[in-house]
């Protein structure tokens, strides 16, 4: 299972976004690194549209193959390819552990999902990119609830307030999928338009 495992704080000054959320040394030097970091960099229509891309990319986690294979079933769906994308990627496992409040960054969500802690639907899931649907059931396996990362989840839990399309409990940290996230509902500073001018230049 392929993932990006370098210096995410280098990406996101790159990128020009916290890519981690809260990154400290993110927020101490937020101009691209190198020694031309603090140089001006022309605004090219390419650029923007192929930052933005890998901006969602290491955000979620997610490599070039597979996410333009997520980029493409949006594409054949009726709908909004932008925001039918977002739901895509909003909707993999460990983004759900991530947005419930059950781990601090998504790299830990995928690390607790890669680990086998939860059960969906009452089946053990250890596959990051699993996708849920609605009224999906996620809860943390009777084996993990001991564990340190869900002792730490139960500790830190509240910290980030999950979004209105799920219900989390705070005594089980069972999760409950409502629905699928609409594009109003992805709190992420993406301009997913710009994803779909790229790709559909090619």
């Amino acid at each position: 299972m392929a993932r990006y495992t370098g210096p995410i704080t280098k990406k996101s000054r790159r990128l020009k976004t916290d890519l981690v959320g809260g990154d400290k040394n993110f927020e101490m030097r937020p101009f691209p690194p190198g020694q031309h970091g603090r140089g001006r960099v022309q605004e090219k229509e390419y650029l923007t549209q192929l930052q933005e891309k890998q901006k969602a990319r290491f955000t979620y986690g997610v490599m070039e193959k597979q996410f333009v294979r997520y980029y493409k079933e949006a594409a054949r769906r009726p709908g909004k390819t932008g925001e039918i994308l977002l739901t895509i990627l909003e909707s993999r496992l460990d983004s759900v552990i991530y947005r419930a409040g059950l781990a601090r960054t998504r790299r830990a969500a995928r690390q607790m999902v890669t680990h086998g802690h939860f059960e969906v639907n009452g089946k053990r899931v250890d596959v990051p990119s699993y996708r849920v649907e609605q009224y999906d059931i996620i809860t943390v396996r009777k084996q993990s609830r001991e564990k340190f990362p869900v002792q730490l989840a139960r500790e830190t839990f509240g910290e980030r307030q999950a979004p209105a399309w799920m219900h989390v409990s705070p005594e089980t940290l069972q999760i409950l999928i409502h629905s699928l996230p609409t594009r109003e509902q992805i709190d992420i500073a993406l301009t997913e338009q710009l994803i779909v001018e790229l790709y559909s230049k090619n």
